[in-house]
């Protein structure tokens, strides 16, 4: 199979064609020519109004629904809806049921994707059913292909577990996601404890539950050495920890969901149960400090914390709603209005790294592992830009800029 780019912007700062426009020629998913002009009639030829191409995009955590939740999210829908997205490769969440706490259970989903445009790098249990109890098979779940091991939205509260999960790691390279949120501090309401929270007499969460987990989980990787990620912090207080135990050279890593890079907890003053989130939105001075954090590199990743949730979790009286929304498909579009196009490709690009994903600079004769789009043109997002099955987005009505036509990765094509 041939594919044809014509007259794409190239972006990847470690090409040798970065910034340049050219013609780029993939056959069976391999570049094999990048020029001013190419004609070949047996390929299949791309051409979109201002077409930009960069490295694939990878977003670090995504739900789906399947296997257990297909009537949230299909793996065949998601997959679709990612690559739609521009994300040739997401990491997935093991919130499904049963949870991926074994090797069958990751290589179904490795299966899944091994014939789609994105592909997954499964995130495997850290804790066996994620009750936090018993440590899963580490080195057998990377061998059938995890990336990293999380209990998804749960702490991991028992910190010998925690000690013992980073030193066993250390021998396969391997990483460690701990929710930042001390459950026995406030609740798991999807609010922050503050001026809304108090004004409307909801029950809320302080920011202290996310410092103090933060500040064990970093005295436990001091001790015990290691890799860890925490993801989705919301705070600027989790900002200067986060940035401390950098300084100290302890190998943390962190992401913000985009969410809270866009909105403050002023979007729960009506009681819109579609802003209820975890991690909460929380004061303006938090969102200031997370999108100064993502420009200094203190924050690494940013992620669409995309969780798809069926219409009857969400339309409840607001104390009953489940937290949760879908991102995938406004990610680029809101971060083109909060940062520089060469820094939105590096979000949407440096995650591989972190979580050991294949990242191929756009060279001739790399695999193709590209994501197609325009950085130019404003617009509002709404519901009909959504490709997942469930709507519960917070994005709804917000200004975008910049159009995603689809990407080419695994030797296929996903595109508008």
């Amino acid at each position: 199979m041939k594919i044809l780019l014509k007259k794409a912007t190239l972006i990847d700062p470690k090409s040798a064609f970065h910034y340049s426009t050219k013609d780029i020629l993939i056959t069976n998913g391999i570049i094999t020519a990048i020029e001013d002009t190419i004609d070949d009639e047996a390929a299949e030829l791309i051409t979109r109004n201002n077409l930009h191409v960069s490295r694939g995009w990878f977003d670090s955590s995504v739900c789906f629904g399947e296997p257990g939740y297909e009537e949230r999210e299909t793996l065949e829908n998601g997959l679709s809806t990612s690559g739609l997205s521009g994300f040739s490769q997401i990491a997935l969440n093991p919130n499904t049921n049963p949870v991926i706490d074994n090797q069958s259970a990751v290589s179904f989903l490795k299966q899944a994707a091994s014939n789609t445009a994105t592909q997954i790098a499964p995130i495997a249990s850290f804790s066996k059913k994620q009750e936090g109890k018993q440590l899963t098979e580490l080195y057998d779940l990377q061998q059938s292909g995890a990336v990293a091991y999380g209990d998804y939205k749960k702490p991991i509260e028992n910190a010998e577990l925690l000690k013992i999960g980073l030193q066993y790691a250390q021998r396969l390279n391997g990483l460690i996601l701990s929710t930042p949120a001390d459950r026995n501090i406030g609740n798991k309401s999807g609010v922050h404890e503050g001026k809304v929270s108090t004004r409307n007499g909801l029950s809320a969460t302080p920011t202290l539950s996310e410092t103090l987990q933060i500040q064990r989980d970093l005295a436990v990787l001091e001790y015990s050495g290691g890799k860890l990620h925490i993801p989705c912090i919301s705070s600027a207080e989790a900002v200067e920890l986060i940035r401390n135990g950098k300084k100290k050279g302890l190998q943390v890593t962190c992401s913000v969901a985009l969410a809270n890079l866009a909105f403050t907890e002023n979007e729960l003053s009506d009681f819109n149960s579609i802003f209820k989130l975890e991690p909460p939105l929380r004061t303006d001075n938090d969102r200031t400090e997370l999108r100064q954090a993502v420009v200094d590199g203190t924050i690494d990743l940013v992620t669409s914390n995309h969780e798809p949730l069926n219409v009857e979790l969400k339309h409840l009286e607001f104390e009953y709603a489940t937290s949760g929304t879908v991102g995938l498909e406004a990610m680029f579009g809101i971060l083109s209005t909060l940062f520089p196009m060469e820094k939105v490709i590096s979000i949407l690009t440096k995650g591989k790294d972190i979580f050991g994903v294949k990242n191929q600079t756009i060279e001739i004769g790399q695999e193709a592992n590209l994501t197609l789009f325009n950085p130019n043109g404003s617009a509002i997002f709404k519901e009909t830009d959504l490709i997942s099955t469930s709507k519960n987005c917070a994005f709804i009505n917000s200004p975008i800029e910049g159009t995603v036509y689809g990407i080419i990765n695994n030797s296929q094509l996903t595109l508008k």
